[in-house]
């Protein structure tokens, strides 16, 4: 196991070098440089301008050395004035005046040009608020999705398992900008809810008016989906010889599912589960976006609505890594639960 964790951390450091030189080549095409400089000086500024402060800037580099630079295997070289001064090149940022590395392997990840201060000073924070709805919608959808998934398993057939099956399917189908549109409308508009938006409960706490919407919102989608896994895997399960033969042997139902039948049947849903990080990562855009939540989808649409290229690098470099990592636990996980995966 240790061999193989190994393995998998060398193949993530790997993975991780490969998709960040593309997102870095993507955010630093001509066309977005551009849009960049014009955000940066005014929408009058011509050409000669742009140029000027893109070469001033550092953007006019060369593309490996500046990905060096942001890796920090390369030296940063200051700007130099009109006199030949060395300064940094964003004050704001206390970016050095003079050669030194400093870069995403010494904790350096870059400057916002977009806010004006680094990007941990931004980034980490909005990940911290985004932490947090993530583990309320986790804490919400897990159990529930489960209890739905094992009940309709154990009823396969009946009007319960058509029931809850029917209901899964329909939560599952259900984008969250339209269920965030229809929660709003619905508890907004009867329950006053909205008034406590979520975008309070980055500034005045959370509470339960400002953070169950957000919350409903991205736990009806994974709902249906982990409810689905479940109980497909709960009726696989019950159909096993071993439960069959628990059943002659006198035990109960109750004690069959909970002592023989429920550690199986969970194996498929912990993968599942373990999957939705990444994805609740992703699909908090939306819901951020829709309840003026400031957390990591805020920044991630502001810093592209903006071009914030090393915003977008910091954003693009957890984005992967949460991906990567939440995969190789699903695979530890799995091993652990499934003996003959672990024995092999």
């Amino acid at each position: 196991m240790f061999a193989f964790v190994l393995r998998r951390l060398g193949t993530m450091v790997v993975t991780m070098f490969c998709l960040t030189l593309v997102v870095f080549f993507l955010v630093n095409l001509e066309p977005n440089l551009k849009k960049l400089a014009i955000s940066q000086t005014e929408q009058r500024a011509s050409a000669e301008h742009l140029e000027s402060w893109l070469v001033k800037n550092g953007y006019r580099q060369n593309f490996f050395v500046r990905y060096g630079q942001w890796l920090g295997v390369w030296p940063k070289q200051p700007n130099i004035d009109a006199s030949g001064k060395a300064v940094p090149r964003f004050r704001y940022c206390d970016e050095p005046d003079v050669p030194k590395f400093s870069g995403v392997l010494q904790g350096d990840f870059g400057c916002s040009t977009k806010f004006r201060a680094t990007v941990a000073a931004k980034l980490f924070p909005a990940l911290g608020a985004t932490g947090i709805l993530m583990f309320w919608v986790m804490a919400v959808m897990v159990p529930i999705s489960l209890l739905i998934g094992i009940l309709a398993g154990m009823r396969e057939g009946t009007r319960t398992d058509r029931s809850l099956s029917v209901a899964s399917i329909a939560t599952t189908a259900t984008p969250e900008y339209v269920s965030g549109v229809i929660f709003t409308v619905i508890f907004a508009s009867t329950l006053g809810w909205l008034n406590g938006s979520a975008a309070s409960a980055t500034s005045q706490g959370i509470t339960f008016y400002n953070f169950t919407l957000p919350v409903m919102t991205m736990a009806i989608y994974g709902i249906g989906y982990i409810a689905r896994m479940t109980r497909a895997s709960m009726v696989e399960v019950m159909t096993q010889q071993y439960i069959r033969t628990a059943r002659l042997k006198g035990l109960s139902f109750p004690s069959v599912v909970i002592k023989h039948a429920l550690r199986n049947a969970l194996i498929a849903p912990f993968t599942v589960i373990m999957l939705q990080f990444p994805w609740l990562l992703t699909g908090v855009v939306v819901v951020e976006v829709m309840f003026r939540y400031q957390g990591f989808g805020y920044v991630l649409v502001e810093a592209a609505g903006n071009n914030d290229i090393d915003l977008l690098l910091g954003c693009s470099l957890i984005s992967v890594f949460v991906v990567l990592f939440t995969q190789l636990i699903s695979d530890v996980g799995y091993a652990y639960l499934n003996p003959r995966i672990r024995v092999q």
